[in-house]
């Protein structure tokens, strides 16, 4: 009788010493003593880098709640936008101890996760909650830290090209009004050797290279009043001028200072194909999609061996294969691959995106 005496009293002993929020669904706690927050790092500016992402970033350190009942103790370590009085919470992590420590690369994502922009500096408030067992029913929050952090991003670098082009070729108004141009896209992050296909629909196109979308900061132009010589300078450039109106594969590098500007028109080529290994079959650009497509009589071909790929100006100098062998999986290597297959003769609709630097993706239709 004594210990049903106990498991009953317990609850309701639980009960009195709290009163529930309608804000969170939390219960907190009232006169009891909450864990006290701290941090070495609270106060300086955190600049998170990819190059030091397995480095320790933050330790919070925190001294244990006291609960009226013995019970264990979870810690939850909680960050929200600073001045949102934790409306959105991103969970750093949860111990049983009074301290938890977050890798660079950690604590990069959670601040991404928060709301922080990449490369820019933000602040991101940091509590811990102490509550019973691990349901979170019962709630105690710390006092509150603020860092100052500017997260990074491991995405590709890109390079965006300003011009006169680009109003008549699909990707709104020409140099300086655009908010959104084009742009050619690292091999990785850190790179510096950028790739992409722009169409340029006017007689004589011009360009300058720009490391972000806003504004003219940091532009890259010809080194040479002709503007076609390769070189990329940064003071007293000229304009690019790739040549006539076309379909351009660009690559530039800002490290080595280089660039080219190789105009293509594309087409399928393989025994799989009207033109066999020999000829290529030209496709057809479309500026509403931004898409290549040819319908065609296709013949059964097996890969490796047999089959077909995409290359431009009916030469092996650019040419795209699918990335997986035999699984016609739409995503495309550019200079390598594997060769098509066509498993059943027949007439099919393909369709090429370069669109998407280093994302170059196709469509193989069967049509009746």
């Amino acid at each position: 009788m004594k210990n049903i005496t106990k498991l009953f009293i317990l609850p309701l002993l639980l009960f009195a010493a709290v009163s529930c929020s309608d804000d969170d669904n939390k219960t907190t706690v009232a006169g009891l003593t909450a864990p006290t927050l701290s941090s070495a790092q609270s106060g300086t500016a955190l600049v998170l880098t990819q190059a030091t992402q397995d480095d320790n970033a933050i330790t919070l350190d925190w001294t244990n709640a006291a609960f009226t009942l013995p019970t264990e103790i979870t810690y939850t370590a909680e960050a929200s936008l600073a001045g949102t009085q934790f409306d959105s919470i991103v969970v750093l992590g949860r111990s049983t101890t009074g301290t938890l420590s977050l890798s660079v690369a950690e604590l990069n994502g959670y601040a991404v996760q928060a709301g922080l922009t990449s490369n820019n500096q933000g602040q991101l408030d940091i509590r811990v909650t102490a509550s019973i067992g691990t349901s979170n029913t019962i709630a105690l929050p710390s006092n509150v830290l603020t860092f100052t952090i500017t997260p990074y991003t491991n995405a590709n670098p890109k390079i965006y090209l300003r011009g006169n082009f680009t109003g008549a070729s699909g990707y709104g108004p020409d140099w300086g009004d655009n908010t959104t141009p084009p742009f050619l896209e690292a091999n990785g992050f850190g790179s510096t050797a950028f790739e992409g296909f722009i169409y340029m629909n006017v007689a004589t196109p011009e360009f300058k290279l720009i490391p972000t979308n806003v504004g003219f900061d940091g532009d890259y132009g010809d080194a040479a009043a002709s503007g076609a010589s390769g070189v990329l300078v940064q003071e007293g450039e000229t304009n690019i001028k790739p040549g006539p109106a076309g379909y351009y594969y660009i690559k530039a590098d800002t490290d080595e200072l280089t660039y080219s500007a190789t105009a293509t028109v594309w087409g399928i080529v393989g025994n799989a194909t009207p033109g066999g290994w020999d000829n290529s079959t030209p496709m057809t650009y479309d500026a509403a999609t931004k898409k290549w497509t040819i319908t065609a009589v296709m013949s059964a071909q097996t890969a490796p061996n047999d089959g077909w790929k995409f290359r431009a100006n009916n030469n092996w100098d650019i040419s795209l294969g699918d990335a997986v062998l035999n699984q016609t999986d739409g995503k495309l290597i550019l200079g390598g691959g594997s060769n098509i297959g066509i498993a059943t003769a027949g007439t099919y609709k393909i369709t090429l995106d370069l669109s998407n630097p280093r994302a170059y993706t196709y469509t193989i239709e069967r049509q009746p």
